[in-house]
């Protein structure tokens, strides 16, 4: 068909999602394909409202980071103990931990950890707790939507995710969930070894990304190892 044609075809598709039809995602998503085979968006745009409605169906548990890979910090700490992971890591927020390991008592920014760095002396009188942002916490079944909205309206950039016991699950921030609808977004920090699951040495000897899928290494190494979730 013509262009032209084409044009108004898609826009009466369109226009009957508005009007009550079609009545499913799955028939957005067609219209939207549809769009994108007629030139009409962008492979950009295609994916980022792609994205976008994928994210309705996401909950915190399905792209938080796990309470294992998380870098946090203990309460009691000193500068001489968390300077290291904060300049390691160099990640901007942290979550600290009180004395026990689920106890969410805020969020230190490492902004405010300047002054330690232009004076020393400061160390000796140095409280983490006077430092504290309030900490915002989530269940595990928060939709990723609505954090969205929540991250805006609060202003905030990490949220800390607990499980139905109120134990602590994991943490996400707004790159987690900015990254679900336009795509990876890499800084000066991300490498490209980070991205490797599997990698064959030579001679017999591999490097696993700890993070690997059972599913992949069993495919990779044709092997039958269980799925199930072990602590």
């Amino acid at each position: 068909s013509s262009p032209s044609n084409t044009g108004r075809s898609w826009l009466e598709r369109l226009g009957q999602f508005f009007t009550g039809d079609p009545e499913s995602r799955d028939d957005l998503l067609t219209i939207i394909k549809s769009a994108h085979d007629d030139g009409l968006l962008d492979i950009d745009t295609f994916g980022i409202i792609e994205g976008a409605l994928e994210v309705a169906e996401l909950r915190a548990r399905d792209i938080m980071v796990p309470r294992a890979q998380m870098i946090t910090i203990k309460l009691t700490d000193t500068p001489q103990e968390f300077l290291p992971i904060v300049i390691k890591s160099a990640h901007s927020r942290f979550p600290v931990l009180g004395e026990d390991a689920d106890e969410m008592v805020g969020t230190l920014l490492a902004k405010d950890l300047l002054p330690l760095a232009l004076d020393h002396s400061l160390y000796d009188h140095f409280h983490l707790k006077d430092h504290l942002r309030p900490a915002f916490v989530i269940p595990e079944s928060k939709r990723i939507d609505s954090l969205l909205r929540d991250f805006r309206a609060n202003r905030n950039h990490l949220a800390v995710v607990v499980n139905e016991y109120g134990g602590l699950a994991g943490l996400i921030t707004i790159e987690d969930v900015l990254e679900q609808i336009v795509g990876e977004i890499e800084d000066e920090h991300d490498t490209d070894e980070d991205d490797f699951s599997i990698r064959d040495e030579g001679e017999g000897q591999y490097t696993l990304n700890a993070l690997t899928p059972i599913e992949d290494f069993n495919e990779y190494f044709s092997c039958h190892l269980h799925e199930e979730d072990f602590r």
